[in-house]
């Protein structure tokens, strides 16, 4: 297992097609107010990021890797209120998640190694209220084909879905993070 965090490098604009003030970010940022008061385009130079419309890395997620957004709204679905973003550390090695149906890593377990673009049908299930992130970082996505609302989820233990950032128990897909998203 082997993880490069300082591997990233992006850029917000407060204009549409990379005008106006701007503000680089290599790392974790948890309150991007106080760098620009709007975001309307992004360039990710390297790597992969998680940006949020709130801050403290809350509100709706967005995955973003390398590449141009001239024009946020368009591109991917997200205001100018761009808040905070969360660097994707590089990771190379096994990936394994448990799923489980209730609070708290309880009730009926399920084990995930590779990508799943349809939960329900995998797994005959499709609620989860837990999780434990053993190996990897992973995209959870609440419909099928890695469509909807997206959630990042690094090694770690979410009680709660609330914790992964979701707004229901609802899991419709799920991907690794691997060099080729």
């Amino acid at each position: 297992m082997q993880t490069d965090a300082n591997m990233g490098k992006i850029i917000f604009y407060e204009d549409r097609n990379f005008q106006g003030r701007y503000h680089e970010c290599n790392s974790d940022c948890a309150d991007l107010y106080t760098y620009f008061n709007r975001c309307n385009s992004i360039r990710v130079e390297s790597g992969c990021f998680m940006v949020y419309e709130r801050p403290n890395y809350m509100g709706n997620q967005y995955y973003l890797r390398r590449g141009e957004y001239p024009d946020n709204q368009r591109m991917i679905g997200i205001s100018d209120g761009v808040r905070s973003c969360r660097l994707i550390p590089q990771y190379r090695g096994s990936y394994r998640m448990r799923l489980y149906e209730r609070f708290d890593m309880s009730g009926q377990m399920h084990e995930l190694v590779d990508d799943c673009p349809n939960v329900q049908d995998r797994l005959s299930a499709s609620d989860f209220n837990s999780c434990n992130v053993m190996d990897g970082h992973w995209l959870m996505y609440d419909q099928p084909n890695y469509k909807g609302r997206v959630y990042y989820l690094r090694p770690g233990e979410y009680r709660r879905y609330s914790d992964w950032g979701g707004v229901s128990p609802r899991v419709g897909s799920i991907r690794r993070i691997t060099d080729s998203n």
